[in-house]
């Protein structure tokens, strides 16, 4: 008799059927959940650029070229216009102050000179015989008044003789009166005579010192003119080296043209052009330095200059101390302005990563060293050498520095 076959529940088709259904349910949970979504580029380690984080001691400063000039220029210009005559010097001479460079020759200004010259000399010959004229006029008041006192003597003898016989009727009145008619004019006269002598006092004082102002403007004005035509012959200005000095003779010269300077030997300054990007961090004072001859020389800002030419602004830097034997004047020299003293600080070697990062990130190499990663940073100061870190590296990792320009914005590098 037939009997009822139990159909088997865990089959082997159908474990396997479970187990796949399994399987593939894993792999599209590990697709969407679990695997690693970072894109990557593989690379060759060779062609890289690693460097260690380090923690060491950290100074930030920045290189700006120096030029050498001499500590003190004096400028030498034309006062006047004219021909170059005659030079006496050559450019890189040694020159005291007061020795002749070279004569300029200006004919109009020579006649136009003489002219004035002459016509200054008349005037203060005319001033000199008015005031000679006053002194004599004063003279000439005091002997009117002596006269007039002589004649006052006479008369009043007379007078008083007169008088005198008069009383004793000896004379007629008309006699008396003449004689006393004489005595009281010459009187009146003396009075007078001394008012005007009173006037002309007064007016004689302020006009000789009206003349002797004026000839003594004139005098100055005379030698003015003979010192402009002194200026014909330009001599130096202080003692020290001539420099930039390049006159032929025949040439023209006009005033106030540039001709030269001189550099006094009182030492060296440095003129440097630092961004436009560090000029609220410089200051009078700030320290810069550099090496040479296999020695280490310190200098300090002296003087800024803020006006910002082509992205850079000015400055002048002096020597702390002595400054080298062997520097001369235009002489380039690679200077390092330093913002900071030396500190304690996490560093890793500048590279060619900051231009495509900004700083903000770098690739990490793993602990492995089968790839590197991404990783969010602060860089803070820097200097020609180094970069400092403050956040997102610690001392011993290992960072790639090199350039990312062929990295795209890959997550990953993996190493071939």
């Amino acid at each position: 008799m037939d009997r009822i076959i139990k159909k088997k529940k865990w089959t082997i088709k159908r474990i396997l059927s479970i187990t796949a259904i399994s399987a593939f349910a894993i792999f599209i949970l590990y697709l969407l959940f679990f695997r690693d979504k970072s894109s990557r580029l593989y690379v060759d380690r060779n062609q890289l650029t690693i460097a260690s984080v380090q923690e060491e001691k950290f100074k930030e400063f920045i290189p700006v070229d120096g030029v050498v000039y001499p500590k003190t220029t004096v400028f030498i210009d034309a006062v006047q216009g004219g021909v170059v005559e005659s030079v006496y010097v050559e450019d890189g001479d040694h020159l005291h102050k007061g020795d002749t460079i070279l004569k300029l020759l200006n004919t109009a200004m020579e006649l136009n000179y003489m002219e004035q010259e002459t016509r200054m000399l008349a005037e203060v010959n005319n001033l000199q015989n008015t005031k000679l004229s006053l002194e004599q006029n004063k003279y000439l008041r005091q002997k009117e008044i002596t006269q007039l006192n002589y004649e006052i003597d006479k008369v009043k003898q007379d007078f008083k003789r007169k008088k005198k016989l008069h009383k004793e009727n000896v004379i007629s009145d008309v006699e008396f009166e003449d004689a006393e008619r004489d005595y009281k004019f010459t009187l009146k006269q003396l009075e007078i005579s001394l008012k005007l002598q009173k006037i002309d006092s007064i007016a004689t004082v302020e006009q000789q010192e009206n003349i002797n102002i004026s000839l003594d403007r004139m005098r100055d004005n005379l030698k003015l003119l003979r010192k402009n035509m002194e200026n014909a012959y330009v001599k130096a200005p202080a003692s020290g080296v001539l420099s930039s000095f390049d006159v032929e003779i025949g040439e023209t010269k006009s005033a106030g043209q540039h001709l030269g300077q001189i550099d006094k030997q009182d030492g060296f300054k440095l003129e440097a052009n630092i961004d436009e990007r560090y000029i609220s961090r410089v200051y009078v004072g700030q320290p810069a330095e550099f090496d040479f001859a296999g020695k280490t020389y310190t200098l300090f800002i002296n003087k800024i200059y803020t006006d910002v030419t082509n992205g850079s602004f000015q400055v002048d830097l002096l020597f702390e101390n002595d400054a080298p034997e062997h520097i001369k004047r235009g002489q380039t020299l690679q200077l390092k302005l330093v913002f900071s003293s030396e500190t304690d600080a996490i560093i890793v070697k500048r590279g060619g990563f900051f231009q495509e990062t900004g700083g903000n990130w770098i690739y990490v190499v793993d602990q492995t060293g089968a790839f590197a990663y991404k990783r969010s940073i602060r860089i803070n100061r820097q200097n020609t050498n180094f970069y400092e870190i403050t956040e997102g590296l610690q001392p011993g990792e290992e960072v790639i520095i090199s350039s990312y320009d062929s990295f795209g914005d890959k997550d990953k590098l993996i190493f071939k």
